[in-house]
Parts: structure tokens; C-alpha cells; sequence
């Protein structure tokens, strides 16, 4: 019965190699799939006559074909690529918003300022003054759909978020539950190759939305770690992660949660490493929050340089002019509070303020104001880090920070946080104040006249107010009497003063109300008066428009002229996404790889396993061949025993 015994396990064992085989070939597409290998042992031969006879084969255990370092590097290279891929997709939304062109906000801004060229010379045209009023109305329409596009980008990023967290609750609970079937399978001692293939594709998967760490246990289950070292799933049971806002309450910056035993714990967006949720909070958090004070510092600034100026001149009717966008203030502007106090202070009566103070020296920033003592406070503008410390109130009320003015009537006590925002909402309801063409303050304020017996070859550059002088000039003007070719005396002030050709000469208030720049030499006793724009000449005065144009050339925006503000902050957005998208197909690259060369360890090769097929089928023909031997020596035996 020996050589019976031999075929038959032969034929069981090769039956199991061909059902594998078969198996692999099924499974070829089937995603997380490790190729499977029938492991063959001799059976232990038995002392007969002659020596240690064979008693067959068996089949020791199915094997999965798996490298755990290679699925390891490999699902942290995809969830890097996932990442990176996330965020340069995130960006490319981003730049769209801020198209160029013609039909971009540059465009317009440049053709508001150009179309005060046509007012200038001819102050009167109505037609002129409305369609400089209608590229100011355009300009402020183009700024709020760039803030509702970002907003929409907001609102998508903030579903995405939502959305893939409760994708990662359904893997993780997943891998819960195929920890506790392999917890109850390991018993007998064999390795459930499905179930693990089944637990390292959600691993897998789940690191495209975040990366994690694993920890085996000799039960078999696998606790896996986001954040560094916070436990999603340990052993047979889940946690859950959300997203919540920022220590601020800032609606528009979130940070991934996560809540164990009633416990909730906020993650450091830093310590996520890759995967699409970490990729879409750094986009949202820094990417979108840059490009929203890019644009709001730029809709800032414009607005106030232009009404500053707009407000230094007369209309047809010889009223000061007023605003031509929306006021500047920041209750007026933004959506959300400027100012947020975090939810841990101590103070709740402390309740700062801002106000812009030089609108050219605004920073495209956030700010984070933390108190040190009670009048002490340290500033860190967020979008660099760069902390300002010592800042103390002392009894004022203020202090100014990169054009800005912060102000508390209300101090806090130490420990006391709060997160300034001056920008993030200012484009949302930005407007023009008005559509009517004699509103248009084109006219200056302030005139100057030369003595008409004045005999030198004095001649005026400039003359500009600097805040609107109206009447006190009305009740003084300010006659400049030389009294040689290198000598003045002022009306309004005592004393001989020397002059020098293209000097500046101005006002006596603080700060001065007008700025005058003269050229040429006089002679004794020439003048130069610096009085009212009188009444039948603000009609015909474009001085202010002039003004107006020459904005496009004012440094605004770190030194860059006004016009080209918009083109600063496309090469800013620019390069965030060129950046992005180099790393997410460096990232790709590196994750294909790596799944290339984990899937030429795991995965099935259709050519090979044909190639065991017919290994294994003559195998199982040869045993049964056995077997048919076997049957004919027994046969024959019988035959003879029975004579």
C-alpha cells in the first residue's frame, strides 16, 4: 500500500498546487492581490530494508509571496505622491483665479488709473469722467469675483476634507474588523492569505488620505498610528477623526481631529506627513489663505492710496471729494472678524483693533499677537514666522506694525493670544461708492499763482495737497517773497529762508497740507503765492486727476509700482504652484517605482504561472499514473493469492 500511499498524496498535494496556480491566475487583476505558492514537504521516510524509504509529499502551508519592506516604502511613497498630488491640483484652481490678460484684475486696475488720463485733459467731458467711473466700478466687480472664487475654492476644499474623513473612519473601522477575522483564524496555525492581503490594501488605501505607521501584534492583528503616534485603530477597534477649526475658531483654517474614548485630540498639521487630507489642509491653510491676503492686501492698498487721493480734491460742484471704493475700515469690509481671541484666553474683555496706518507697507499676512506681561506683547506675522517681541502699549493705546495699527483700549494678562486677520475678506464687498461723473474730485484743492511783476525765470514743477487745505488757505494764503536769487521769506513764517531749485517746500500744520517743488532763478522781489483753487477755476483743474495717474508709478506693494502689484502677486501664486506640481510628479515618480517593484515580488505573472500549470498537471498525471500502477500490482497480487 506504500506506492498507493505515495500517489495519492502526490495527487492531493499537486491538486492543491494547480488549485493555487489557478487561484493566481483569477486573481491577476484583482487589486492588493499577493501571488500565492503551494509550499511542497517530503514526508519523513520510514527504516525498511535497505535504508529510509520515501512515504511522499504534503503540502507544508500556503504561502503569500510578500516583501513587507517594499509594501512599506511603497505605501509611503503613494501617500506622499497623494499629497503632493492634492495640493499642485488644489493650486492649479488657485492660479486660475488669477488670470492675466485682458480680461484679468491687472487689466483692469491699470485701465482704471489710465482712463483719468482722458479726465485730465479734458476735466469737463462727462463722458470721460463716467467711464473713469465705470473702470473703477469694474475694478471692484473684478476683485469681488476673484474673493467668490476663492471662497467656492474654500467651500470645495472644505467637502473634500469632510469627505475623506469619513473615508478614513470606514477604512480604519475596516481594518478593525479584518484584525478581529485574523485574530480568530490564526489558531490553527496557517496564515489567512486573503484576510492579509485584504488588511494591507485598506492600509494602503487609507494612506492616500493620511499617512500611517503600523505596529504588528502576535495575535496578528495591526495597530496603525497617524500624527506620529496617535492610535487609529488598536487592535480590533477604530477611533474616529474629523475636522475641526483652529485654536482661533478660524472658519477658514481646519486641522484634523481625533477622538478616542471620548477623548478628542487636535493634530499638528505638520506631523501628518502625506496623504490627501494633510495635501488639501496645507493648500487651505497656506496656499489659499496666502492667495486670499494677496488679494485682499492688493484690494487694501488700491483702495486706500486711491480714496486717500480722491479725498485731497474737488468735484464740478467744488466739494471735497469723498471715497471712491468702500471705506477702508475693516468692520466695513471683512466678512469675518479681523480679530479673534483663541479659546483659551484668560481675558474676555480684551478686545483689540485695526487700522491701516501706510497702505504701502502692507505684508500679505496674518498675524498672531501673544501678551507677555500685561502691557507687553510679542507679534509673529504668520506667513514667515518672523516674531517681532517687545512690543509694549505703556499707557498708549497703539503701536504699528508693517502698516498697520494695532489697538487695544482694553489690555490683556499674560498667556493671552489673539490672531489678526487684516486681509482674508477684504475683496468680498469691495465697491465703488458712486456713479456720478460730478462727484469725480478731479480738481485740486490748492493753487499757485506767480507774481505778475515778477521778472526772474521762477517756474512751478508741482504743487499738491497733502491733506485738503481748503480753508485755512481761503482765510491765508502763503506768499513766498524772494528777497534775492538764493533767498525767500513766507507770510506764514518768520525768518529768511535759502532756496534751492526742485526743493520741496511745504505747509506748516503736521502733517503738512500742501507739498510745492519751484525751478528757475528769481529775481528780487519775485513771488509765488500758494492760495485756495479758486471757485471759477475748479472746473477747468485737473490737478487731482493728474495725481490719480500718477499712482500707477506710486511704490506700493514692497517697493513695486501700484500697476504692477497684480503682476507680483500672479508670479507669487505662480511659483507655489510651479513648485507643486515639480514635486508631485518627482513624488509620482518615486511611488511608481516603488509599486513596480513591490507588485514584480507580489504580483501575478500570467507567463509563469502557465509555465506551473503544466509543471503541476504532469505532476498530478504522473500520481495518478501511480496510482494506476499501484492498482495493477494489487490486482495481480490478488490473482495470484486467489490460486
Amino acid at each position: 500500500m506504500g506506492i498507493l500511499n505515495i500517489g495519492s498524496q502526490g495527487l492531493q498535494a499537486n491538486q492543491i498546487a494547480l488549485q493555487t496556480t489557478g487561484n493566481n491566475i483569477a486573481n491577476v487583476n484583482t487589486e492588493g492581490y499577493s501571488r500565492q505558492k503551494a509550499v511542497l514537504q517530503t514526508e519523513t521516510g520510514i527504516l525498511g530494508q535497505g535504508g529510509y524509504i520515501g512515504r511522499g509529499v504534503s503540502v507544508q502551508t500556503i504561502q503569500r509571496t510578500y516583501s513587507e519592506f517594499l509594501t512599506r516604502q511603497a505605501t509611503m511613497a503613494t501617500s506622499v505622491q497623494s499629497a503632493d498630488v492634492a495640493r499642485a491640483n488644489s493650486l492649479k484652481q488657485l492660479q486660475g483665479v488669477f488670470e492675466g490678460g485682458k480680461n484679468g484684475l491687472g487689466a483692469a486696475i491699470s485701465d482704471m488709473l489710465n482712463a483719468f488720463s482722458d479726465v485730465v485733459t479734458a476735466p469737463t467731458d462727462q463722458t470721460a469722467r463716467t467711464v473713469a467711473l465705470s473702470r473703477i466700478d469694474e475694478t471692484a466687480s473684478r476683485m469681488r469675483a476673484a474673493a467668490r472664487t476663492m471662497q467656492d475654492i474654500q467651500q470645495g476644499t472644505a467637502q473634500s476634507l469632510s469627505q475623506k474623513t469619513d473615508t478614513i473612519n470606514s477604512l480604519a473601522q475596516g481594518i478593525a474588523d479584518v484584525n478581529l477575522a485574523i485574530s480568530r483564524t490564526t489558531v490553527n496555525g496557517q496564515p489567512p492569505n486573503d484576510l492579509l492581503d485584504r488588511r494591507d490594501q485598506l492600509i494602503r488605501t487609507l494612506n492616500t488620505f493620511v499617512q500611517t505607521s503600523n505596529l504588528p501584534a502576535d495575535d496578528g492583528t495591526v495597530s496603525v498610528f497617524i500624527g506620529g503616534s496617535q492610535a487609529l485603530v488598536l487592535g480590533v477597534n477604530a477611533a474616529k477623526v474629523s475636522i475641526v477649526e483652529d485654536d482661533f475658531g478660524d472658519s477658514l483654517k481646519n486641522k484634523l481631529a481625533i477622538t478616542r474614548n471620548g477623548v478628542t485630540l487636535t493634530l499638528d498639521e505638520n506631523s501628518l506627513g502625506g496623504g490627501e487630507v494633510a495635501g488639501l489642509l496645507r493648500f487651505q491653510n497656506t496656499d489659499l489663505n496666502e492667495g486670499r491676503n494677496l488679494l485682499g492686501r492688493l484690494t487694501l492698498a488700491i483702495s486706500t492710496v486711491m480714496n486717500d487721493q480722491h479725498k485731497l480734491g474737488l468735484d464740478l460742484d467744488g466739494n471735497v471729494g469723498g471715497n471712491l471704493f468702500s471705506a477702508n475700515t475693516f468692520t466695513a469690509l471683512n466678512v469675518l472678524k479681523p480679530v479673534a481671541p483663541a479659546t483659551l484666553n484668560a481675558s474676555t474683555t480684551s478686545t483689540p483693533t485695526l487700522a491701516v496706518a501706510d497702505a504701502t507697507q502692507l505684508v500679505a499676512s496674518d498675524y498672531e499677537m501673544s501678551y507677555t506681561a500685561s502691557n507687553t506683547v510679542t507679534m509673529t506675522r504668520l506667513s514667515d514666522g518672523k516674531v517681532t517681541s517687545g512690543l509694549t502699549f505703556n499707557g498708549a493705546t497703539s503701536f504699528t506694525l508693517d502698516g498697520l495699527t494695532f489697538s487695544t483700549t482694553t489690555l490683556g494678562v499674560t498667556g493671552d493670544r489673539f490672531l489678526f486677520k487684516p486681509f482674508s475678506t477684504v475683496a468680498n464687498n469691495i465697491k465703488s461708492e458712486f456713479l456720478n461723473p460730478r462727484a469725480l474730485a478731479v480738481a485740486s484743492p490748492v493753487a499757485g499763482q506767480m507774481g505778475a511783476n515778477n521778472m526772474g525765470s521762477l517756474q512751478q514743477v508741482s504743487l499738491q495737497a497733502l491733506i485738503n487745505p481748503t480753508a485755512n488757505l481761503n482765510a491765508a494764503p502763503v506768499t513766498l517773497t524772494f528777497t534775492s536769487a538764493t533767498q525767500y521769506t513766507r507770510s506764514d513764517l518768520a525768518g529768511t529762508f535759502n532756496y534751492i531749485p526742485g526743493q520741496t517746500i511745504t505747509g506748516t500744520t503736521t502733517p503738512p497740507e500742501w507739498s510745492l517743488q519751484l525751478t528757475g532763478t528769481p529775481k528780487v522781489n519775485d513771488t509765488f503765492v500758494v492760495k485756495a483753487m479758486p471757485a471759477s477755476f475748479v472746473a477747468t483743474n485737473s490737478a487731482n486727476a493728474t495725481a490719480l495717474t500718477k499712482l500707477r508709478d506710486k511704490a506700493v506693494f514692497d517697493g513695486v509700482a501700484l500697476t504692477d502689484g497684480f503682476a507680483g502677486l500672479i508670479s507669487t501664486i505662480g511659483i507655489r504652484t510651479q513648485s507643486a506640481n515639480y514635486a508631485a510628479e518627482v513624488s509620482s515618480s518615486i511611488a511608481t517605482n516603488l509599486d513596480k517593484d513591490r507588485a514584480g515580488i507580489s504580483g501575478v505573472n500570467l507567463d509563469e504561472e502557465a509555465a506551473k500549470l503544466l509543471q503541476f498537471q504532469q505532476s498530478y498525471q504522473a500520481s495518478a499514473k501511480m496510482i494506476q500502477v499501484a492498482q495493477s500490482i494489487f490486482d495481480a497480487l490478488m490473482q495470484s493469492v486467489s490460486r
